[in-house]
């Protein structure tokens, strides 16, 4: 699936990527900056998630609860150095979990991927739209 949008359509986006029932893991691309969070609070926001998401740039992982009592983890690895880190955090329990894992540089932990997921890349384009790229 491939879909051109603006930032303001960022929810219809989210409902339709869910609409293509996806793995539970998603491994989101693209530069700092393109809207991988965003997108991500969307899609926490379609599950169901109420109140507040953040990025977990520092925490590394951030945890919440749909009003249907479903989990969605939401990892951002920029900061980590090695696999290592991430497996001491525990990182494996959270992608075996069969709930929600929206991982944001997942190329740092790219050995610890489980063999199915989904694969949404986002490229800012020259006027300002995000094209976005669901495999």
């Amino acid at each position: 699936m491939e879909i051109t949008f603006s930032l303001d359509e960022i929810n219809r986006v989210a409902k339709q990527i869910l609409e293509q029932n996806p793995n539970k893991i998603i491994l989101f691309h693209g530069e700092m900056g393109v809207g991988k969070t965003t997108l991500i609070k969307a899609l926490a926001k379609e599950l169901g998630v109420n109140g507040g998401t953040t990025s977990p740039t520092f925490s590394l992982v951030n945890e919440y609860q749909t009003t249907n009592d479903q989990l969605v983890y939401h990892f951002d690895f920029y900061r980590i150095n090695t696999e290592t880190e991430a497996l001491d955090m525990g990182v494996d329990d959270y992608l075996y979990s069969d709930n929600w894992c929206f991982i944001e540089w997942a190329e740092k932990i790219q050995n610890l991927i489980p063999e199915s997921y989904t694969v949404i890349t986002i490229t800012l384009l020259p006027d300002g739209k995000r094209s976005l790229t669901l495999s």
